[in-house]
């Protein structure tokens, strides 16, 4: 068993996790994934749609977001920003970060082995299919996934999404849905834990404010609530009617 590791300490008094996007996207974890312009940062578009902003993006920083972005492309914002006029809203919608407490123990399932890129088909086959959240392509590039298999098909995984100082996101933790009630998202969970903590790490996630039966099941795993975010769904302004403006 492998316990939480203490929080990491900050000279200031706000907390690396308040804008994890862009904590993530600027760290030196994830530079090879990232695009940047000024403050403004992005995943590549075949690994993520989060965008990472400043707190109080300026009309500097929008620009540079709409460059980034490309006319019609849409992105997640952590936040609830105030957005441009010449942006659209697509939705909204509230999520609660959650922390790993220090009491939580990893608890490695034999059964779990690393995923690659070999096994991204079924990987996307199974994140179709039970909708944890975006993933793509190369999001299995954000770190290391787990999995397990029953008779040579992916039944349950889990992941390493965004990072920040000290911590690790676990994020696209899915059960097939044929499989579910077997315990397989909560064994994955606490290997995910696990892993994380092996490396010096404290675990964080994301889960949908409205979803009371994971979130009493976070808690009852030792996760903590921390804060609450809007996650905002963009779409980028016309370009090429700003260019012709």
């Amino acid at each position: 068993m492998v316990r939480a590791r203490p929080e990491p300490q900050r000279a200031d008094s706000r907390h690396i996790l308040d804008n994890p996007v862009l904590a993530s996207l600027s760290g030196p974890w994830h530079a090879p994934l990232a695009r940047g312009r000024g403050r403004v940062r992005r995943y590549l578009e075949d690994v993520s749609p989060f965008m990472g902003l400043p707190e109080d993006p300026t009309e500097r920083d929008w620009a540079d977001a709409a460059q980034l972005l490309g006319s019609g492309t849409s992105a997640l914002v952590n936040g609830s920003v105030t957005v441009p006029d010449d942006w659209n809203v697509v939705e909204r919608f509230g999520i609660l970060q959650m922390t790993a407490s220090e009491e939580v123990e990893g608890v490695r399932d034999h059964r779990a082995v690393r995923l690659t890129a070999d096994d991204v088909p079924q990987m996307l086959d199974l994140t179709r299919r039970t909708a944890p959240g975006p993933f793509l392509r190369r999001t299995i590039d954000m770190g290391t996934y787990l999995g397990i298999r029953r008779d040579g098909a992916l039944i349950g995984m889990a992941g390493e999404r965004m990072r920040a100082e000290g911590w690790v996101e676990i994020s696209a933790v899915c059960t097939a849905p044929e499989h579910r009630g077997e315990g397989l998202g909560t064994s994955l969970l606490r290997t995910m834990v696990a892993e994380i903590a092996a490396h010096g790490d404290r675990a964080f996630l994301h889960v949908a404010s409205t979803n009371s039966q994971a979130v009493q099941l976070y808690k009852h795993l030792g996760f903590t609530a921390r804060r609450e975010f809007t996650v905002t769904v963009l779409r980028g302004p016309d370009l090429a009617v700003q260019d012709s403006a």
